[in-house]
């Protein structure tokens, strides 16, 4: 199904996607916000949106995944974008790597829609590309469980399948204990179930056929 990643392959769309997002950050300074506050992910409300406001439309799923808060922020899931795009890029392809970033972008921000709405209402955006990089980060483990990945706090070496399971668990809880820190632990577990469901969806449709058609 998947190739392992090749030495020296240019990862051409993780380096694209990265000074994509590095000119979205440009633009929000530039705007003084005004960016950010149009193109962030918004809950849908009911009526019309008071002042200051937006409503959700459908493209903020994307959108919103290329805004940031800060420079920490987007130094952060930049650099997470660095470590697992490449080799992900470099195994599936541009094209297969984009679909899974964006895929995870969607599921991210669906859940976050979903937690905002039913565990705690509240007309908040979202931003941030954090769904993606853990969409990728389930992709990465996926690819090559075995390959040593070593935590920035602790700095503790493991096996990539164990560093994306222990993020997984960390964000269920931190999620489920509502630190209100502010991070969208759902959204993260959302990127790594879209990334999860196109990888399931592309191993299903390479299994060859066992049985001949049916008459």
């Amino acid at each position: 199904m998947f190739e392992e990643a090749k030495p020296g392959a240019r990862p051409d769309m993780t380096t694209f996607l990265i000074l994509l997002n590095i000119v979205a950050f440009l633009g929000e300074l530039v705007t003084d916000g005004a960016l950010a506050q149009q193109f962030a992910l918004w809950p849908p409300i009911a009526g019309a949106p008071a002042d200051g406001e937006v409503g959700f439309a459908p493209w903020q799923l994307l959108t919103y995944g290329f805004l940031h808060a800060n420079l920490a922020h987007l130094a952060f899931n930049m650099l997470g974008l660095w470590m697992f795009g490449r080799s992900v890029e470099a195994s599936l392809g541009p094209g297969r790597m984009l679909a899974v970033y964006l895929a995870s972008l969607v599921s991210a921000g669906l859940i976050q829609l979903a937690v905002l709405g039913y565990i705690a209402p509240a007309h908040m955006p979202t931003i941030g590309a954090s769904g993606a990089v853990f969409g990728l980060l389930f992709a990465y483990a996926r690819l090559f469980p075995r390959r040593i990945v070593v935590l920035l706090f602790p700095p503790i070496p493991m096996p990539a399948w164990l560093f994306a399971t222990v993020y997984a668990v960390l964000e269920l809880f931190l999620g489920l204990a509502d630190t209100r820190t502010g991070i969208a632990h759902f959204a993260h577990l959302g990127g790594m179930a879209g990334s999860a469901l196109l990888l399931v969806h592309w191993h299903v449709r390479a299994e060859p056929r066992t049985r001949p058609d049916d008459a």
